[in-house]
């Protein structure tokens, strides 16, 4: 795959990493080509750590859900112990599909096809008639190192982040200049106290662009006053200031963000939150595909799936501080506030969509930076042209 690489493609990508007011955006190719999409997949997201879905989807002990991402078949459960685990949806004997449809587990995981069994937590159970009919183990053949392929993993933020190649750093590592910038905000452990609703909580969009638009897109406010006229007008664009935050986020914070003065909203807020800074608000591109943000009264994540090279779902989840708060007492406010941001990540869909029609032009090659307004943009844009270099390397 690292032939797709060309001197073309690697001289269009090191413009990426000049200086902003030299810089180009990654090339066309990188929005369109299947062939990227895969190179992309098996060298910039599954390098790092990557959301797959939210925990809530597994709605209780002893469930097991399939996830196809990006064409590869991985398998989540949780168990009876609760821990979440998640493993490469294959039988170790003939490379078939071993769960189709997410639901409650069984003692084993069967595959259909010769009808090896599995355990919950991944281990070879059992191989009937390997031997022979009846012979249900066979000389020289151990079941030892047979077991379901695990997957490096973790849970935060009510998402699970997995790492397919095993070898980034530590998500501790990956997280932490994120915690350290929002402490002052939430307290080291304040997004402990978040939870989503039953109602006013979640939103499903399917987008016509690929990935990394939605990610360039939600990283600036440059077009806040065009695109979000009604979130300009409670947020405006000459309150907002731009955010780096170490090597993998970027994003906009607003000084003034007052939808619950707009939206008469009076939800619970996080404790540690500094009074003088309520109407502050922060929105950040975890990287490669989380979008997050946090309020003084409710944190959201949207998790990019990318379904095709020009195709993406996103998957949005509100949540609000403290079981309390998702009482009926607050039930207006919930849907209030998730409208709000209907209306936004809705407004943005015409914009990536167009965006993808234009990387069809031969006459667009990258296009240019705004000095002063693009930087959390080309931060991404550098994130993503780095992983494309080590990997020609």
């Amino acid at each position: 795959m690292t032939a797709l690489i060309t001197d073309e493609i690697k001289a269009a990508i090191e413009r990426v990493r000049q200086p902003i007011e030299q810089a180009s955006g990654m090339p066309n190719e990188a929005y369109r080509d299947d062939d990227f999409f895969r190179f992309e997949r098996d060298h910039v997201l599954s390098s790092t750590w990557v959301a797959i879905g939210f925990v809530d989807e597994l709605i209780k002990p002893g469930y097991l859900k399939p996830y196809n991402f990006m064409g590869i078949p991985l398998l989540v459960v949780r168990n009876k112990q609760n821990d979440i685990e998640v493993f490469h949806n294959v039988c170790s004997h003939r490379g078939m599909v071993l769960v189709a449809e997410e639901g409650p587990a069984k003692p084993v995981i069967q595959c259909r096809y010769h009808s090896w069994c599995y355990g919950l937590d991944g281990a070879l159970r059992a191989t009937p008639h390997i031997g022979g009919v009846n012979h249900h183990d066979a000389e020289g053949f151990s079941r030892e190192g047979k077991g379901l392929k695990p997957v490096r993993s973790r849970v935060w933020l009510g998402m699970v982040f997995v790492n397919l190649s095993g070898d980034a750093p530590s998500f501790d590592d990956f997280i932490e200049p994120l915690l350290k910038r929002w402490e002052p905000f939430v307290g080291r452990s304040g997004f402990d106290d978040v939870v989503p609703a039953t109602d006013g909580s979640q939103l499903e969009l399917e987008v016509n662009c690929n990935w990394k638009l939605a990610v360039e897109n939600y990283c600036e406010a440059y077009h806040l006053p065009w695109v979000h006229p009604g979130l300009n007008s409670y947020s405006p664009l000459d309150e907002h200031y731009n955010l780096t935050i170490g090597n993998n986020a970027s994003g906009q914070g607003s000084y003034k963000y007052t939808l619950s003065e707009v939206a008469g909203t009076y939800l619970p807020r996080f404790a540690h939150w500094p009074e003088a800074q309520i109407t502050q608000a922060e929105y950040v591109s975890l990287y490669p595909n989380v979008l997050l943000g946090a309020q003084v009264d409710h944190v959201f994540a949207i998790i990019l799936t990318p379904t095709s090279a020009s195709t993406t779902h996103e998957s949005l989840r509100l949540m609000y501080v403290g079981q309390e708060a998702g009482d009926t007492q607050y039930a207006d406010c919930r849907k209030a506030v998730l409208e709000a941001w209907r209306e936004v990540f809705t407004e943005d869909i015409f914009a990536i969509e167009s965006m993808q029609q234009g990387r069809e032009s031969p006459a667009f090659t990258g296009g240019s930076f705004s000095p002063v307004l693009d930087g959390p943009s080309h931060h991404f844009h550098n994130w993503v042209a780095a992983r494309y270099l080590d990997a020609a390397r």
